[in-house]
């Protein structure tokens, strides 16, 4: 047999987890937010949680120290073109850096378009940083808000749906210049955002979707079309 500290000292590290950056150095100077979603699940009947997220969540003390580092993402940033319009496509969690994005433009007095779409289940509880985005609605700050909440009602609606009823506006924007961002989920989300965004180039350049295709390419390898998924 092997001894349960043998078993364990054999074992390989846990990977880091990276988390977005949901708050900008010019805006809060001495500290770094993140978003995190505690992830909680049955496994052979028994409550399991997720290791890094749990503990963040549930384990830490006000003081208490963890171990972190930063990884640069050069790839996800906002345009070097501070009056360039911005597209911010994220569900659940995937919101946090567009928070550090909005800090970032206030804090400088940078004033150009933006665009949030956003999608969570619940608009009462899953709402992340609600009176902010609403407090930079109102203040202009942020431009247009689009929200998609899949439980509040019995069709569910997400993401992607809202880019296809904004179809016109958001090649409009595209079409001069905006920028966009998609962040969240690999599996399905970005995914089916890419699925719908092409058909929004589709219907407004009149082309089927491989030229739509080829078209989001081209914009990714300008650096206006950047994702940030996992």
């Amino acid at each position: 047999g092997v001894a349960a500290q043998d078993l364990v000292g054999s074992l390989r590290g846990l990977q880091p987890r990276l988390y977005s950056i949901a708050s900008s150095a010019q805006f809060a100077e001495d500290e770094v937010h993140l978003c995190v979603s505690p992830l909680k699940f049955e496994l052979h009947d028994r409550a399991r949680r997720g290791v890094a997220s749990g503990h963040l969540a549930e384990d830490l003390q006000c003081g208490d120290m963890v171990p972190v580092y930063v990884q640069r993402n050069d790839n996800f940033r906002l345009p070097d073109d501070p009056s360039a319009p911005i597209v911010m496509i994220g569900a659940g969690t995937g919101v946090a850096p567009y928070r550090a994005f909005m800090q970032h433009r206030e804090a400088l007095g940078i004033e150009g378009r933006s665009w949030l779409f956003f999608g969570e289940r619940n608009f009462r509880t899953d709402f992340l940083y609600q009176l902010e985005w609403q407090g930079w609605h109102r203040a202009g700050a942020l431009s247009r808000i689009d929200l998609a909440f899949s439980r509040d009602q019995t069709s569910k609606v997400y993401v992607q749906d809202r880019l296809r009823e904004r179809a016109a506006e958001l090649f409009a924007w595209l079409d001069e210049g905006a920028h966009v961002y998609v962040c969240g989920d690999a599996a399905q989300m970005a995914r089916d955002v890419h699925t719908a965004l092409k058909s929004v180039v589709a219907g407004g350049l009149g082309c089927d979707d491989e030229a739509a295709e080829a078209w989001l390419r081209e914009r990714q390898a300008e650096g206006r079309y950047q994702r940030d998924v996992y």
